[in-house]
């Protein structure tokens, strides 16, 4: 679905209070800051929404630790869309107000490889395990996906066989630079986030047996300065007319 087809789509679902900005005469600067995970979705949403409203989508990829920087800064923003578990903590800090957030997709975990690299079976639990009892090295990120497979190494046993192999690194962008640079066999991250990427090879998701699904949320920043526009991009976000954008990036509506 092209941005026209979805803004379109936008319009025709009747949202009254997107309909009723879309004829605004002042337009607004939503600010929308984001982790990886649903970055490549809002490339297609975020301009879709401007088309049907006029008003302007500015996105920011961005780690946990920077969010909190930026809010710790003082700055406007006016979403912040995250992993659940991370919007908890967000909540939890002050810095996501707790009544005004939705799932807006599910994320499972992806695995690739450097280019040139065996091509390596992950097609079931028991392939993977002895994939990555075999591989040189391993890289994993820091958030959830990362905690959600040391748990499984455990469970299978093999963490301590592993471990001296693994690398763990601090989100999505250092993982996929790592990958891209061949420093690493087999890295592991949301789909979504490794869909995109060139200078990699997309091994598949997670076996459905072992798969681990990941609610993304949307929420409004404790420092939201166009309540009313970004509550209008959240319905938007969380409509039907957003989903053939979100399965396009690897997600599944929420």
């Amino acid at each position: 679905m092209t941005k026209k087809s979805i803004a379109g789509a936008l319009v025709r679902i009747g949202a009254a209070s997107i309909v009723m900005l879309a004829g605004s005469a002042s337009a607004a600067d939503i600010k929308v800051i984001s982790t990886g995970a649903f970055q490549e979705a809002l490339v297609e949403l975020g301009p879709a929404f401007e088309q049907a409203t006029g008003h302007k989508v500015a996105r920011i990829s961005a780690g946990t630790d920077d969010i909190i920087r930026r809010f710790g800064a003082g700055e406007t923003i006016d979403i912040v869309v995250a992993p659940a578990p991370v919007m908890d903590d967000f909540v939890k800090r002050g810095l996501v107000l707790a009544d005004g957030r939705a799932d807006v997709a599910k994320s499972g975990i992806g695995v690739a490889t450097r280019l040139g690299a065996p091509k390596w079976d992950v097609g079931s639990g028991q392939a993977l395990m002895q994939t990555l009892l075999g591989a040189p090295s391993l890289i994993l990120s820091a958030g959830v996906s990362g905690v959600y497979l040391n748990a499984l190494f455990a469970k299978w046993g093999i963490a301590g066989q592993i471990k001296p192999k693994i690398t763990t690194l601090p989100g999505a962008q250092p993982v996929i630079g790592a990958l891209v640079r061949g420093e690493g066999e087999i890295g592991f991250l949301q789909v979504s986030e490794l869909l995109p990427v060139k200078g990699i090879v997309f091994l598949g998701p997670l076996p459905a047996e072992i798969q681990e699904m990941t609610a993304i949320t949307a929420g409004l920043g404790k420092t939201v300065g166009q309540p009313d526009a970004a509550t209008a991009l959240m319905k938007f976000l969380t409509s039907p007319a957003a989903a053939p954008a979100k399965k396009q990036s690897g997600l599944e509506p929420g």
